[in-house]
């Protein structure tokens, strides 16, 4: 069964998300060359913690951080350390808050100085498959347009899509039912949205191939040719007219 949250449910919902978005824009400042993930892991954690949320990842199945960090070629779930960041990089950041036992989940990619046009493009169109996906989402449509909305735009610039990762049903728990692949699927086909979905959708863009393993920290997962990735979410709610994003302003 996929949950719908009234109205209450929706305004604690929004409050973690506001959270997490006033984060990542805190961070467009905060991410430059020299800065360890351990810094910005720090700096997010206090930051959630001082606005009376929980970071929902910490201790997540055992996940060792309050946030994901995943640099470059690293898709997700990255762990922070003492890596410092350099010229050049990309930095995805994966964030999740919870307040008064409500989740949202958003993420944002970043570039360290300057990137290459190609990179640059990625993060660029990575982003729009996002709104593009968002812009599809009202009450009575099925949940595969979203997917293959998402789909189209990797299929336009050629970018691999990395089919083992998916967006997800959020509230009371970090991950609800339904999973929410970016491209097309028979499972999404059959699922109509209602008012009141919470949903995460999360479009996550290699610049070439699509496959992916899990490093040696069983929790990173890196694109296997080594080609970089990005990574855009938000949290959004389903409504009458269309939607509603829990994680911006």
């Amino acid at each position: 069964m996929i949950s719908t949250k009234n109205d209450e449910e929706i305004r604690l919902m929004e409050y973690a998300g506001k959270v997490c978005y006033e984060l990542l824009e805190a961070m467009e400042g905060f991410i430059k060359a020299g800065v360890t993930t351990k810094e910005i892991n720090d700096y997010a954690d206090k930051f959630i913690r001082d606005k009376d949320c929980i970071p929902s990842e910490l201790g997540y199945e055992g996940y060792p951080a309050s946030i994901c960090t995943s640099i470059n070629e690293e898709v997700v779930h990255g762990i922070p350390g003492n890596r410092s960041l350099k010229n050049g990089d990309i930095i995805s950041l994966d964030v999740v808050a919870c307040y008064k036992g409500y989740h949202a989940d958003t993420a944002r990619t970043y570039k360290v100085g300057e990137v290459s046009k190609e990179v640059e493009n990625l993060m660029l169109h990575t982003k729009e498959a996002l709104y593009k996906g968002l812009s599809v989402i009202k009450e009575g449509v099925k949940l595969n347009v979203v997917c293959e909305t998402i789909e189209s735009v990797a299929n336009t610039y050629g970018y691999g899509i990395i089919r083992e990762l998916t967006g997800h049903g959020i509230g009371k728990s970090m991950h609800e039912d339904p999973y929410i692949p970016n491209y097309s699927n028979e499972e999404a086909k059959n699922i109509t949205l209602e008012y009141g979905m919470t949903l995460a959708i999360e479009p996550m863009f290699s610049l070439k191939g699509k496959k992916v393993w899990l490093l040696e920290d069983d929790w990173t997962i890196s694109t296997q040719d080594g080609s970089p990735a990005a990574h855009y979410e938000h949290t959004i709610v389903v409504t009458k007219e269309g939607y509603k994003i829990l994680t911006g302003e």
